[in-house]
Order: C-alpha cells, then structure tokens, then sequence
C-alpha cells in the first residue's frame, strides 16, 4: 500500500467523525504488521474527556481485532492548513505497541510529512518501566 492509499483511507474516516462541538473532523488510517488496514475517526463528547482522537479509536479496533504491531498510521484533518500531528495521549498510547511505527502526517492540502513516533515522543513511559 502506498502512502498515498492510506491517507485517502484517513480522508475517507475523517467523513465518519462526530464532532459537533469543535467542528473538527480527524481521521486515522493504521496499518498493521500483516498488512491489514483499520480506520478510526474522532468522536467528541459534550464532557470533553470523554471524546475520543481517530488516532485511538483505529488502535482500539485493530487490538479488538487482535492485531498487535503497527506499520504506519496517517492522520488527517481537512479544517487545517497544519500537518495532523497525534497528541501526547494518542502517542504514548501508540507507544505502547509500536514505538518505531511512522506517522505520515496529512494536512488539508494533500501534503504530509512522515514521522517515527519516537521522533515526537522521544521519551516514552514503557512496559520496560515497571521491570
């Protein structure tokens, strides 16, 4: 799959989004270890801790499907002229099952730029911490 397929499938979830209160739609694309692809898009919720990043609903699928190691994942947002980064939440919790995982990141004119999540979360709290 190419970069390109997988961030038209994050433009594609990002349609599916509930966002009613910041008008902003995410969309995630994450690929796995055997080549699966499962999307995820960003739910909000009027108690604001309770919403949910497309970025997290896409990993939450693929363990729910079994799926383990991660290849990629591109986020994508079309309400900003800035490249779709993860927030801190989203990266540690992609830490958790793959920290060497790439990032392509899409903004709303089709650009991206590609990142390894250990390049935006350079010091991870790990599984390795608790050992």
């Amino acid at each position: 799959m190419t970069d390109r397929e997988l961030i038209n499938m994050a433009v594609a979830a990002a349609g599916n989004s509930y966002v009613p209160y910041s008008n902003r739609a995410f969309g995630a694309a994450l690929e796995c270890a055997d080549g699966t692809v499962v999307t995820g898009c960003s739910v909000e919720n009027a108690a604001l801790g309770a919403s949910i990043c497309a970025e997290r609903a896409a990993l939450c699928q693929a363990v729910s499907l079994g799926k383990r190691s991660f290849r990629r994942m591109a986020i994508y947002s079309g309400e900003s002229a800035d490249y779709c980064t993860p927030c801190g939440t989203c990266r540690q919790v992609l830490s958790e099952f793959s920290p060497e995982i790439e990032l392509l990141c899409a903004r709303a004119d089709g650009r991206y730029v590609s990142y390894k999540l250990r390049e935006l979360l350079p010091v991870m709290y790990s599984k390795e911490k608790f050992e």
